[in-house]
């Protein structure tokens, strides 16, 4: 009931403003006793060598520079995605960026993304008070040409890896000229196996394991996804998440800002989001970690994501146009 009245508030406001708006008061709950009981809320869940509160997350994307950590797992989650996350800060594609299609329980984003450079995420993550899960997601700068990106994730994965407790490696977001095209085997084998090599060289000098996992976009073929789980077999990749945004804008025509460039998220993904994961877990059987994420809007999609095969839950559009009261709805329900 709050939710809905502090939601028509932040909706009258430009998207990103908006954002920045709830963001900042989030980041005001670190300060407030109760949130460290909240996480408890659910059933424990052991996976990847890390012990999970409850099985909902918030996705990357949300808190892109590990801003309100703190405040964020107040709120009840089990583990939080921070990121995506470059070497270099960069300011993303030009505003506006970020549109609602309210009538669809979507939103439509071209960020780009804008971040304060993995160092700076890094710093942050240093001075957080709790200690639940968290992982950081990593990509490359736009300016980076495509035969130097894997030298922009590994510096990504030296720069968080020691206040990680796992990373992903973003190939998915359309919003990067060309980051796509990293999601082809020939070109994905050598990026992962150079992630991994140097993800066991750190793990060496840091005494930690920090595993590693892939975000896949929902627009690949089923064909594609299996030449994918092939390559995933053959490596000791530690999960996968799916999925990202789609380029598709279908069920949104006529909408407003429906013809807006862009990823669209929210309901209208959950479909194909449910049959990518379904797919996966075929493909991948039954040890590797699914993260299931894409228009999850309440428990009953959350149980379906589950169905289809996935370990874990996230959720950020739903965060946007149900409040936080999802979080728990979700983390009693999805066990």
């Amino acid at each position: 009931m709050l939710y809905h009245v502090i939601r028509r508030a932040l909706f009258e406001l430009t998207p990103e403003t908006a954002h920045t708006v709830a963001l900042a008061a989030v980041r005001a709950l670190r300060w407030y006793p109760f949130g460290s009981g909240l996480t408890q809320t659910g059933k424990p869940v052991e996976l990847m060598g890390l012990s999970f509160p409850n099985r909902v997350g918030l996705a990357a994307g949300f808190d892109k520079n590990a801003v309100a950590v703190d405040g964020l797992f107040a709120l009840g989650f089990g583990h939080i995605e921070v990121g995506t996350v470059t070497p270099r800060a960069q300011a993303g594609n030009p505003k506006p960026r970020l549109f609602r299609v309210s009538e669809r329980a979507a939103l439509i984003n071209r960020m780009g993304f804008p971040n304060e450079g993995a160092q700076q995420a890094a710093a942050r993550i240093r001075g957080r008070r709790g200690r639940q899960i968290l992982g950081v997601n990593i990509g490359k700068n736009a300016t980076t040409p495509a035969e130097r990106a894997v030298d922009d994730y590994v510096a990504c994965l030296r720069a968080v890896h020691a206040v990680s407790d796992y990373v992903t490696v973003n190939v998915s977001s359309p919003n990067t000229k060309g980051l796509r095209d990293l999601q082809e085997t020939q070109n994905l084998a050598p990026l992962l196996t150079a992630l991994l090599e140097e993800a066991h060289g750190l793990g060496k000098a840091n005494s930690r394991r920090v595993p590693l996992l892939l975000k896949l976009a929902p627009d690949l073929t089923d064909d594609e996804l299996r030449a994918i789980a092939i390559l995933l077999r053959a490596l000791p990749l530690d999960g996968v998440i799916a999925t990202n945004t789609t380029v598709s804008h279908a069920g949104l025509e006529s909408l407003p800002h429906a013809d807006e460039a862009g990823g669209v998220s929210g309901a209208p993904l959950r479909p194909r989001s449910l049959e990518v994961v379904r797919t996966l877990r075929n493909e991948l059987g039954a040890t590797m970690t699914i993260i299931g994420v894409g228009g999850i809007m309440c428990a009953a999609d959350a149980q379906a994501m589950r169905a289809a095969g996935a370990d874990l839950v996230q959720i950020y559009t739903g965060l946007i146009y149900r409040g936080p009261g999802l979080v728990r709805e979700l983390a009693q329900l999805s066990k």
